[in-house]
C-alpha cells in the first residue's frame, strides 16, 4: 500500500491509525461483550481462579471475563 493509499485508508476506516486501539476500549463498550467468553479467556481465567483460590464461573460473557481476568491478575500479581 502506498503512503497515499495508507493515509486514505486511515481517514476512511474508523479503526485505522494510531489514534485508535481496541486495547483502549472498555469491556462494557465492546460490541461483542455480551457473547460467551472465548476458549482462551476461559482457560486463562480457570488458571487464575485456581491460583487465587476463587471459584471459576464458566458462564461469563467476554466483557465480564475480561474484567474478572483483570481483577484476578491484580490479586495474583500476574498483572502488568
Amino acid at each position: 500500500m502506498s503512503d497515499h493509499d495508507s493515509a486514505r485508508h486511515d481517514r476512511e476506516h474508523p479503526k485505522a491509525g494510531a489514534a485508535f486501539s481496541n486495547r483502549d476500549k472498555a469491556p462494557e463498550d465492546w460490541t461483542t461483550g455480551d457473547e460467551p467468553m472465548t476458549g482462551a479467556q476461559a482457560s486463562y481465567l480457570k488458571t487464575l481462579s485456581e491460583e487465587a483460590g476463587e471459584d471459576f464461573d464458566p458462564g461469563l460473557s467476554k466483557a465480564a471475563a475480561s474484567e474478572r481476568i483483570d481483577a484476578l491478575q491484580h490479586k495474583t500479581g500476574r498483572g502488568a
